[in-house]
């Protein structure tokens, strides 16, 4: 139970986390800006892609979190 929780926790909406780098837009507007500066990083876009990603998935994994931070630097 213990390594569920865990999982789950870090496991983030990819509108939090959009919000997170845009806190002054819109929840639409602010995962349409995050998904362009991923789409537009071919580095991390290639990453993600290795971790499993699809651009339609709602949420984010630990590791996917991770990378997006390396490439774009923490919110």
């Amino acid at each position: 139970k213990a390594i569920r929780r865990q999982r789950q926790m870090c496991i983030r909406d990819r509108t939090e986390t959009a919000l997170l780098y845009f806190p002054d837009s819109t929840p639409k507007v602010a995962v349409r800006h995050l998904m362009r500066w991923i789409a537009r990083c071919a580095p991390l876009l290639h990453a993600l892609e290795a971790t499993g990603y699809h651009p339609c998935q709602k949420s984010f994994t630990c590791r996917q979190l991770q990378l997006v931070y390396l490439h774009l630097g923490e919110p």
